[in-house]
């Protein structure tokens, strides 16, 4: 497979961020590229060569790949991605490339104490959507956010920390390299040392995020399809609560969790963050045809 270069410099992702929402806006086919390329001070090959290197896609790829209605045609064609497999973007039905995740659930108690007990490190490090904010146990991460320009990395740790008020904190940047490369390099994605997670929450909430990992990578489904798999179809809006809290983005994908419109629903780290996402994962899965 082609490499994907995941670790990039906040610069870029700032500026794919920019691009992002005016591909949003103005969708593939109306998009002047030239032209906005000249606002961020880029001509349109070196936009298009930032793209390509950034998620393995072009400009007008990429906004097909987390276009409307493409979402919407794929949503009226399966009813669940849970039960059946369709195609998001450049997606394969191959589960060759998924994000193997290997998940331990933390007893309730633990939750509800407020994580008391529980030593923690946090840290932070590079990744293609600005910078991540880790926090992990010994049994593997419990926690990873987002910090940019809108958001600071005090902010973004505050945010997880406060899941867990009784837990105790310690930042180390070197602990929590290692789980930061591997959640974003697709090279490191693999069954035989796959990314641990740790995960605390109620009992609803861990079931609801346990499916989460059942998404494969380049793939969506809705909330409605997530309440009927556990079991629960009334519950749409307590899993759409669920998905909200769900304090590992990324790895534990709720970014594949869209409305029944196909409408990119929002997002604890935004919802531009949401399509970047989304977009780089079609990039990843294109990358291996």
């Amino acid at each position: 497979m082609n490499q994907i270069m995941p670790l990039t410099p906040d610069s870029d992702y700032e500026t794919i961020q920019a691009a992002i929402r005016y591909l949003s806006e103005n969708g593939p086919d109306v998009a002047d590229l030239p032209r906005f390329a000249r606002t961020l001070g880029l001509t349109e090959r070196q936009l298009t060569d930032l793209f390509r290197r950034w998620c393995g896609l072009s400009p007008k790829s990429f906004a097909q790949a987390v276009a409307l209605d493409h979402a919407k045609s794929l949503l009226r064609a399966r009813e669940s991605v849970l039960d059946t497999t369709y195609e998001v973007g450049l997606s394969s039905t191959s589960r060759l490339h998924d994000l193997f995740v290997a998940y331990e659930a933390m007893p309730p108690g633990i939750f509800r104490a407020g994580g008391a007990g529980l030593d923690m490190v946090w840290g932070v490090g590079p990744s293609p959507f600005g910078l991540a904010v880790v926090t992990a146990t010994e049994y593997g991460m419990s926690g990873l956010g987002f910090a940019d320009a809108n958001t600071t990395v005090e902010q973004a740790f505050e945010d997880l920390a406060n899941r867990w008020p009784n837990a105790r904190f310690t930042r180390n940047d070197p602990k929590v390299a290692p789980m930061i490369a591997q959640a974003f390099d697709p090279a490191r994605w693999s069954a035989d040392r796959p990314v641990r997670v740790v995960l605390i929450g109620t009992d609803f909430e861990v079931k609801v995020w346990e499916t989460l990992l059942k998404i494969p990578v380049g793939q969506a489904t809705t909330y409605s399809a997530v309440a009927n798999h556990i079991g629960r179809p009334t519950a749409s809006r307590a899993v759409g609560a669920a998905v909200g809290k769900n304090p590992i983005s990324f790895v534990v994908p709720c970014h594949r969790v869209v409305g029944t419109s196909g409408a990119l629903t929002g997002y604890h780290w935004g919802v531009p963050r949401k399509r970047a996402i989304l977009g780089w994962e079609a990039g990843v899965i294109s990358a291996a045809h």
